[in-house]
């Protein structure tokens, strides 16, 4: 599976269900596919119903992080990947958020990625199957999903997220779930990152975009809500409650 996430999830899925399963190789060439998608065997396709419907759990026997290969991005595309970056530095790393504000885009390349990469390979090898704890490598995924699927996917999977970050840390400090000084300093960062915050969807679109997403069941969502950098939770939500926390965060 050779280039980004994309291409990874494709491999990744014809190679789970080909002779009910062959080996596979992840080679990600885009910062987004490097420190998230190639990680954890998440392997899936999208339906016109919402995103990676169908798929299965099946892990990569390698997984081979070339940096050379990022110069090569677009600045757009590469910035989409710092998203993801971004998001594991909320969940887990007030030290890696910290790095993030003093360096933006110029970060350490090698360091940051094999932090990223730490941080997933922790939390999956504890819950491969999403039933839990790796739920929350979601954050922002929820109402981002919303956005990729309001837009027709026009907006890219990276953007998205930055988007539901934002709403998501909006909504919470609005709520007084989450300090205002985190919601700012997250916001912040987006800035220096040149990541959108807002999309011009109307709120009954991401709404009805996300009541078809994964971590739904029955009548209940699972947010994750950031109560300080470094320090999040699973908020489970009551579906007749989600338009408010993304009317909140729009």
């Amino acid at each position: 599976a050779l280039g980004g996430g994309v291409v990874g999830d494709l491999t990744g899925f014809a190679a789970a269900t080909y002779l009910r399963g062959i080996r596979y190789v992840q080679v990600p060439t885009t910062l987004l596919a490097m420190v998230d998608s190639s990680v954890g065997g998440k392997t899936a396709i999208d339906l016109p119903a919402g995103k990676n419907l169908v798929g299965a759990f099946y892990q990569p026997s390698l997984v081979l992080c070339d940096t050379d290969t990022l110069s090569t991005l677009p600045s757009a595309v590469f910035r989409a990947g710092c998203a993801e970056v971004i998001k594991y530095a909320v969940l887990y790393s007030a030290d890696l958020f910290a790095h993030l504000e003093a360096f933006g885009p110029d970060f350490c390349l090698e360091k940051v990625i094999a932090q990223c990469v730490q941080f997933k390979r922790d939390v999956v090898m504890q819950d491969e199957f999403d039933n839990g704890l790796r739920q929350m490598l979601n954050l922002g995924h929820t109402f981002g999903h919303g956005v990729e699927a309001a837009s027709h996917f026009q907006i890219s999977h990276g953007e998205a997220v930055a988007i539901g970050m934002a709403m998501i840390v909006r909504s919470a400090a609005a709520h007084n779930i989450c300090a205002t000084e985190t919601r700012n300093r997250l916001l912040c960062l987006l800035d220096k990152f040149e990541l959108p915050k807002k999309a011009d969807f109307h709120s009954d679109a991401i709404f009805d975009a996300a009541l078809s997403d994964k971590k739904r069941s029955g009548d209940t969502i699972n947010l994750i809500i950031p109560e300080r950098i470094g320090c999040c939770r699973i908020f489970p939500t009551p579906i007749d409650q989600l338009k408010l926390f993304i009317e909140a965060g729009m």
